[in-house]
């Protein structure tokens, strides 16, 4: 039998106060399970509710993209920089250290290569092996308009209804091919479905005009994605902007890895989004990071 508690202290049992019901920072997540909402934790700062993840993930339809020849050299030290990591299961082995710490947001669809149809996509991990790696969430493509849409919807359904499973959240990206319209009313189809279909985040593209309209009628976190290289500056006004017009954060590749000064602008873009510096103060520690390196 446990000893009787003889301490002269009087207990205390806090009725006035009421129990805290650890109501969850994330839009669109209060009722998922705590695994699940851990995993999250790790992707999203808790104290900001945003993200930087950064992407490397690129090769698996594009073969070695510039900046991405040697990920051992060029990328791996720019990880700590990060929230979270989006990459391959392959490089995760092969070529990230274990003792990364960093949330990994693991690419989970592949197929074509550029030189084909990039929608014929399928799922090409299975979920044991996501759990095996200790992964923080799974992502891939949804074609939206694409020619394969309804196999890559079902590619994403089979993923949330494994993530529910196990308490992996899924993050769908949406892909825009050749010829689909860029614009807030295709965004904002295209972010909704992937919602509507079991997502807990989707990663987009920014468009000037409505982006905020995409955000708003999606109902879990919208990561701006990256895109195409293009000069520090304009990449730091578009993380800006999505910010201030809703994004839970950026996940960006090639304007980090393809810029001048990559520590420089993975820091700037940290600043932000975790610190809400505008553009030109940005592109000023851009500049004064670049000049100590």
């Amino acid at each position: 039998m446990p000893e009787v508690d003889q301490g002269k202290q009087e207990k205390n049992y806090y009725t006035d106060v009421p129990v805290d019901t650890h109501g969850f920072f994330l839009k669109g997540a209060s009722a998922l399970d705590w695994g699940m909402k851990n995993r999250l934790s790790r992707i999203f700062r808790p104290d900001t509710g945003k993200t930087v993840m950064f992407a490397i993930d690129h090769g698996y339809f594009q073969g070695p993209t510039t900046g991405l020849e040697r990920v051992d050299l060029n990328i791996v030290p720019l990880m700590q920089y990060s929230d979270a990591i989006m990459l391959t299961r392959g490089i995760l082995r092969t070529t990230v250290p274990p003792t990364l710490t960093k949330a990994v947001v693991m690419r989970s669809s592949g197929g074509p290569s550029i030189l084909k149809e990039l929608s014929d996509e399928q799922i090409a991990v299975d979920i044991d092996d996501a759990i095996r790696m200790n992964v923080a969430a799974i992502t891939l493509q949804v074609f939206i308009g694409g020619e394969y849409e309804t196999r890559s919807i079902h590619n994403m359904t089979k993923l949330v209804d494994w993530g529910y499973r196990y308490g992996i959240p899924v993050m769908a990206v949406t892909a825009v091919g050749k010829n689909m319209v860029r614009d807030a009313k295709y965004f904002r189809l295209a972010c909704r479905m992937c919602a509507e279909l079991g997502a807990q985040i989707v990663k987009t593209y920014y468009v000037p005009e409505d982006f905020d309209t995409v955000v708003a009628s999606c109902p879990v976190p919208i990561v701006m994605a990256g895109g195409k290289k293009i000069p520090e500056l304009d990449a730091l006004t578009m993380s800006y902007k999505a910010i201030q017009e809703g994004a839970a954060g950026v996940d960006m590749g090639r304007n980090i890895f393809q810029s001048e000064a990559p520590v420089a602008m993975m820091k700037a873009v940290n600043r932000i989004v975790h610190e809400n510096l505008t553009p030109e103060e940005a592109f000023d520690y851009f500049n004064s990071i670049k000049a100590e390196g």
